[in-house]
């Protein structure tokens, strides 16, 4: 079977990865890929959407597997352009993916089917934002758009509202765009994954990550600094209920909205004293919750989504491993302000019985690893308990240095 992905980052390492070990044999492309994911799968050397299409044709591709958000909602969007060429794409068509792309429209789809979440208000300008605030805080100010996991700020007071909004209305940070102001939730935060095809859904395991950059969640938000996942992070009484308030009206309001959906969505949940509400939708898997989630699938991956892409939702090939799995993030230095690149990357061929997904890496002249963006790689490993895998996990991290590193020490030992 003829696979493409299409991603970069180590979110699609992890799923590559999955897909080269699954019983399917199976012959991996990657666009536009890495130098670690290369490793697995052949580079695609073409020059935008259009022209990927056409690559996919002319080698007879049977599956593209979408891993960034941006190629969803990018030109007339990957899945919808893989469907007018017979292609069957594991990904939303573009109409669909405005769940992420755009937090207003996913607000306004929760509102319409009575899906538990906060209640907002969108704005178009700095004067409209701080009316909607109106002195409330703390206080959640969202971009509408695309913003790799950073367009999100939880505001404690005045101050910290006020240099978001003149980063996102006036500086337009992340460009053109409408902001949400929305109400502060409280409570544990669980991701929840669910591969959905049509009307049928087969829900993952779930998991939490880690946003800020320092111990104790203080600091700047990141893409993502850690994340754990395990069965055991909610109980099933409280995964039944996400499923029945949260995940089947989504999947009902789809279908209702003629929203086609087949691909992996992440809902962003908040476990309140009211029960579980939804923060936000991703159309694709998290990042770097897949690197904690993909070693704890069982089954062939590969055949899984190649049925799904064609409209066949079989929840009996996969299964999901009942321990725990813990992501770690090394980070460039500056990062999540800066990230500097070519530093050399040591320690890594002293990694044992953990997986290295990498993310902002590339191969130098001399064939060394080094940094290549703001997070680096992520050092996975597992474990019957939670903190059996935490140590197993940082015994491994350690491992590994290079100029400028950042770490936390406290994932998957704090939020439990």
């Amino acid at each position: 079977m003829k696979i493409l992905v299409v991603g970069k980052g180590g979110r699609e390492h992890a799923l590559i990865t999955a897909l080269a070990e699954s019983a399917t044999e199976t012959e991996l492309y990657c666009f536009p890929g890495s130098d670690a994911i290369s490793d697995l799968a052949k580079p695609v050397d073409v020059d935008g959407l259009h022209s990927l299409i056409s690559w996919m044709k002319d080698n007879a591709v049977d599956l593209c597997v979408a891993g960034e958000e941006s190629y969803l909602v990018k030109d007339e969007g990957l899945a919808n352009l893989c469907e007018e060429a017979g292609i069957p794409c594991w990904g939303p068509h573009r109409q669909s993916a405005q769940l992420e792309a755009s937090k207003e429209f996913a607000k306004e789809f929760m509102q319409r089917h009575n899906i538990p979440t906060g209640g907002a208000t969108g704005c178009a300008n700095i004067e409209e934002a701080r009316a909607a605030i109106n002195g409330v805080y703390p206080t959640v100010l969202k971009f509408d758009g695309l913003a790799a996991g950073k367009g999100v700020a939880v505001c404690p007071d005045e101050a910290s509202a006020e240099e978001f909004l003149q980063e996102v209305l006036v500086e337009r940070k992340f460009g053109a765009g409408r902001l949400l102001v929305e109400e502060c939730l409280v409570g544990p935060e669980v991701s929840i994954f669910a591969a959905v095809c049509d009307d049928g859904y087969q829900i993952f395991t779930p998991a939490r990550d880690y946003k800020r950059i320092f111990e104790n969640d203080e600091g700047p938000n990141t893409g993502g600094m850690g994340a754990v996942s395990s069965l055991q992070l909610i109980s099933q009484e409280e995964l039944a209920t996400i499923e029945e308030t949260i995940v089947k009206p989504t999947v009902a309001g789809l279908n209702k909205d003629n929203l086609p959906y087949r691909g992996f969505i992440y809902f962003g949940l908040m476990m309140t004293a009211d029960g579980p509400k939804i923060i936000e939708y991703n159309c694709r898997f998290g990042d770097p919750e897949c690197q904690a989630v993909m070693p704890l699938v069982q089954g062939d991956l590969a055949q899984f989504c190649f049925q799904a892409a064609k409209g066949d939702l079989d929840k009996n090939i996969l299964s999901f491993d009942d321990g725990w799995s813990v992501c770690l993030i090394l980070a460039s230095a500056g990062y999540p302000a800066t990230s500097r690149s070519g530093d050399v990357i040591s320690g890594l061929e002293n990694v044992e019985n953990a997986r290295v997904y990498h993310a902002g890496t590339r191969k130098n002249a001399d064939d060394q690893w080094e940094t290549n963006g703001g997070r680096v790689l992520a050092v996975v490993a597992g474990g019957s308990e939670r903190l059996e895998a935490v140590d197993a996990a940082y015994e491994q991290l350690n491992k590994i240095t290079f100029d400028g590193a950042q770490k936390r020490t406290d994932i998957g030992r704090t939020n439990f």
